[in-house]
């Protein structure tokens, strides 16, 4: 979504680097640029105005301090001020004391709310351990009970749905009824899913208004929808002002659209974000962190987020196994089949790339990045028998024709997978042995690898390396060479050996004295 705002903010701080020092003047010429990159992606002429005075003031103060890497200086700036308009710091979810907690989504007709219903009652099932129930109150819009009932069976939690809907029934009787229910049968939250309308309106208002009075909600959140533009903030008014909400819940966030309103329903309401929906599947649902968020948009990557996500798709246990398999050369395609599965789990690749730092410069290779083409992979696997996932050896030209035609591709696609297998293979055995990376030298004092010699002197040293064909001559020269290897003990007087130019003389003995001396002693 913020494609074009991260494009924009990254051109107008290509031009500080070349600057030795930062002057006011280049504070103007910038703080101007991303003026009309924050305009052109629809965010809030105010939050506009406010976040450009911040930046100016404090990069002004770095120009005057002539400190190196202006660059460097004004991101951060940008990126400080980014966070404080997103929110700043997270705020945790309003939880009930006592009984049942009521979360109550409003928002516009085709902001997402049911789907969103689900996506938080998923995620409050799974990260925070609640029984959640969900509470059809959108009985205006043709097929919403429906719709919620789907949503709920496949996000695992309970639903209250006493009238079929399609403009019958009462909303508010609804949700009454389902805060009964939740609190005879013990249930954690309860997620009141109320209706929309095409537009703003007083009964719409005055509906939701019915159903916030009758349940007292602990957190009413907004949803809404990320793609609206400069709509977002004349709809966030008109809610707060209407019904009133504790928190924002952006929707659609994958969408590509230019982003205004995820940074002007802060600065315009008030009111936190506090989830973010990234995506149709219910599991593309997290919490907002504005600082994570600026990153993005800075282009500095989520590097926590992406952690977050493997933590929650590996095992320790496998990962160890993974690696003594590893290590000992016996890594296989089945071996590869499980990580890519548990790799998955994580999400789309191409968001999974998206997180890491510097990404956007190869946004091209991962919009052409084909989703489906791990698919032919696991069918290409999936195709083999276990012989022949534990040993690559005996696919012969036959096995090979069998399994493109099994999996629905060519032999040369097969036989792709197997060479880039057999090279990762070896690679990640080289790693794990401490030889580092083909091509770079080994580390020194890692297990297993040559101590970081080159080429050249491990070939000089196979070449004073001399064979004879007698065995006592070969140890006796092999003996030879090992004392000219051996260092000369210290000398006295010399520290670590160094410093003595020559040995020590031996003490005279009474059999080195002259003959008359010795007669003189007695010795003779």
């Amino acid at each position: 979504m913020f494609n074009s705002l991260s494009d924009r903010l990254a051109d107008s701080f290509k031009r500080l680097r070349s600057k030795g020092l930062l002057t006011e003047a280049d504070v103007d010429a910038t703080v101007s640029e991303i003026r009309r990159a924050l305009l052109e992606a629809d965010v809030a002429l105010p939050v506009v105005r406010q976040f450009t005075k911040e930046v100016r003031q404090k990069a002004y103060g770095a120009a005057r301090s002539k400190a190196l890497n202006p660059g460097q200086q004004v991101v951060q700036i940008v990126h400080d001020e980014l966070v404080a308009v997103l929110g700043g710091q997270t705020r945790e979810l309003s939880y009930a004391r006592r009984g049942p907690t009521v979360f109550m989504l409003a928002g516009l007709q085709g902001a997402g709310k049911t789907t969103l219903a689900g996506k938080l009652g998923k995620w409050l099932r799974e990260e925070e351990g609640k029984r959640v129930l969900l509470a059809a109150c959108d009985l205006q819009r043709p097929g919403a009970v429906t719709q919620l009932s789907i949503v709920a069976e496949k996000a695992g939690v309970d639903i209250h749905a006493p009238e079929s809907g399609d403009g019958q029934g009462n909303p508010v009787e609804v949700a009454r009824s389902g805060l009964n229910r939740a609190i005879t049968e013990g249930y954690d939250v309860i997620i009141v899913d109320t209706a929309g309308r095409l537009g703003i309106d007083e009964e719409m208002m005055r509906q939701a208004r019915d159903i916030r009075d009758a349940v007292n909600p602990n957190e009413i959140l907004f949803v809404l929808d990320a793609m609206v533009g400069q709509d977002a903030v004349q709809t966030s008014i008109a809610f707060r002002d209407g019904v009133g909400f504790t928190g924002v819940v952006l929707s659609k966030l994958d969408g590509d659209a230019r982003g205004g309103a995820a940074l002007s329903v802060r600065g315009v309401t008030g009111q936190p974000i506090l989830f973010a929906s990234t995506g149709e599947n219910l599991g593309d649902f997290e919490r907002f962190h504005a600082e994570r968020m600026a990153g993005r948009i800075l282009d500095m990557g989520d590097m926590l987020t992406l952690i977050e996500q493997a933590q929650k798709a590996y095992d320790q246990k496998e990962a160890e196994a993974l690696a003594r398999k590893m290590q000992k050369g016996q890594f296989t395609l089945a071996d590869f089949m499980a990580q890519l599965q548990q790799l998955r789990k994580m999400g789309s690749m191409k968001k999974l790339m998206k997180m890491l730092p510097g990404m956007n410069q190869f946004r091209d290779q991962l919009d052409a990045f084909d989703e489906k083409s791990i698919d032919r992979i696991e069918a290409i696997v999936n195709s083999m028998t276990p012989a022949e996932r534990d040993d690559l050896s005996l696919l012969n030209g036959s096995r090979r024709a069998r399994i493109a035609r099994g999996s629905g591709t060519s032999v040369s696609e097969v036989n792709g997978l197997v060479e880039r297998f057999t090279q990762a293979a070896k690679m990640m055995k080289r790693m794990s042995n401490g030889g580092g990376l083909p091509g770079m030298p080994a580390i020194p004092g890692m297990p297993g690898g040559r101590g970081g010699a080159t080429k050249k002197q491990r070939k000089a040293g196979k070449k004073n390396r001399r064979k004879f064909g007698n065995p006592a001559k070969q140890k006796q020269w092999e003996a030879q060479q090992t004392v000219k290897d051996e260092p000369s003990a210290p000398t006295a007087g010399s520290a670590f050996g160094l410093g003595a130019s020559q040995p020590a003389s031996p003490a005279p003995t009474l059999d080195d004295l002259p003959d008359d001396l010795k007669r003189m002693l007695g010795q003779r």
